[in-house]
């Protein structure tokens, strides 16, 4: 079944981005930093598109990762966060189109057949290469098809913008185009690179959602500090995105940090290196949700006053994964009675007679308020209506209980989402 067109975005598939002067946009995304290879092929996976791809750094990499806290998890997912646990690591080898999950021994087996076989065509120890995949639940991985394609991949890699863009193509499955972005930036006298891709579209609750991103950079960086510093840039992104409410099987965050933009290590503690990764993994979250499956609005919601930063984000999880507030932003309509619902049986504490409720252009300091202080206002409906009918919007929901805030990043619930879910592939769901 054919998606609905979402979100309109540039025609190479990302936004002009507003940043801190101090970050250079730069073209090559994961091929960007130095030392880093990219390289793509069809095997067999899909039908007709790339779906499987090889990462790989020219020489041991710190790594960090994060993965879904779903109980029921991906093969790939529990050999990558063993091998994650480690310091260092040089490879990644992803597929779409098939998720190796609930798949039982055989999947890891499969997982562990994928590491190897990557391992051998790039003459790396198995232990170094960390696996991922996305697509289909339930269904065994065709190995004689991913066996087939490492091998016809491993001799493509190459770091070019090429390479990078097919990468982020090969890991597709209802994404409707790429996710890719790269900075440049000074650490002391060093140029430092940070390069990502990632992939997302349904399924997509936090923690993470049904994706898969991975970042890399030529930062020379302790492997713990790497490790903190993902934590914290993915806490404060693809943890704060919805899309439907669903947490997938299969999320993965993957980061490498090969040290040969060599800097100093003691520089990078007091550095822009958080700022620009924070940076990056907002900007892919944020991509996700505006390619979310029949999107049509990208909503940036703003939780003010609440008692605690644990009520602040219970009250925004509670409204942005509302099924009566999805659908309503989906007509347009500002109907703050369904916020104000959502609000009543969240876990945070709410005294009607304080809360505010207001609608506001992308970004903008003026808020029209559409119930403040336990009533409505005298805004008119037209005229909120011609904010919440755009594209995007922020919506405001001061609790008046406290100084804690949360910001979530959500999209509404369309028909053509239901459409479109209702036979993925005729099979199984997707991870």
């Amino acid at each position: 079944m054919a998606r609905t067109p979402s979100l309109p975005q540039a025609q190479n598939g990302t936004r002009a981005l507003a940043m801190p002067n101090s970050f250079k946009q730069i073209p090559g995304s994961i091929c960007a930093p130095r030392g880093f290879k990219a390289a793509a092929v069809f095997c067999g996976i899909k039908r007709r598109k790339l779906d499987l791809a090889l990462i790989a750094s020219d020489v041991p990499a710190a790594v960090a990762g994060m993965f879904t806290t779903n109980q029921v998890c991906a093969a790939p997912v529990k050999l990558s966060a063993q091998r994650e646990a480690k310091k260092f690591a040089q490879a990644i080898v992803a597929n779409s189109g098939n998720a190796n999950a609930c798949t039982g021994r055989q999947g890891i087996r499969d997982a562990k057949r994928m590491a190897e076989m990557a391992a051998v065509a790039l003459k790396l120890k198995a232990s170094d290469v960390l696996v991922c995949s996305t697509g289909r639940i339930g269904v065994p991985m065709p190995m004689e098809n991913v066996e087939r394609g490492i091998r016809a991949c491993a001799p493509l890699l190459a770091r070019s913008v090429t390479n990078a863009r097919q990468a982020a193509e090969a890991v597709m499955t209802t994404d409707t185009r790429r996710k890719e972005i790269a900075l440049e930036f000074e650490i002391g006298k060093s140029t430092v690179r940070i390069g990502a891709i990632c992939k997302g579209a349904g399924m997509i609750q936090p923690g993470m959602a049904t994706m898969l991103a991975f970042v890399t950079t030529d930062v020379a960086i302790e492997p713990d500090l790497l490790k903190r510093a993902l934590r914290v840039a993915v806490t404060q992104s693809f943890n704060r995105i919805t899309v439907d409410g669903d947490m997938s099987t299969n999320d993965s965050v993957i980061m490498f940090a090969n040290g040969l933009a060599r800097n100093s290590k003691f520089e990078i503690r007091d550095s822009k290196f958080q700022e620009a990764l924070n940076f990056v993994c907002l900007e892919l979250a944020k991509m996700i949700v505006r390619d979310g499956e029949g999107v049509s609005r990208f909503v940036t919601l703003h939780v003010h006053g609440a008692r605690s930063a644990g009520e602040a984000e219970a009250a925004a999880r509670a409204i942005a994964n509302s099924v009566l507030v999805k659908t309503s932003w989906c007509g347009g309509d500002p109907n703050w009675g369904r916020i104000l619902c959502a609000l009543g049986y969240s876990k945070a504490r709410v005294n009607e007679s304080r809360v505010d409720v207001g609608y506001a252009k992308p970004g903008s300091r003026k808020t029209l308020f559409a119930f403040r202080r336990g009533q409505p206002t005298k805004v008119a409906l037209k005229i909120l209506s011609k904010i919440s009918t755009a594209p995007e919007f922020d919506l405001h929901v001061h609790l008046n209980l406290g100084h804690a805030d949360f910001t979530m990043y959500a999209s509404d619930l369309t028909e053509s989402y239901v459409a479109f879910n209702r036979r993925y592939e005729s099979g199984p769901a997707s991870g």
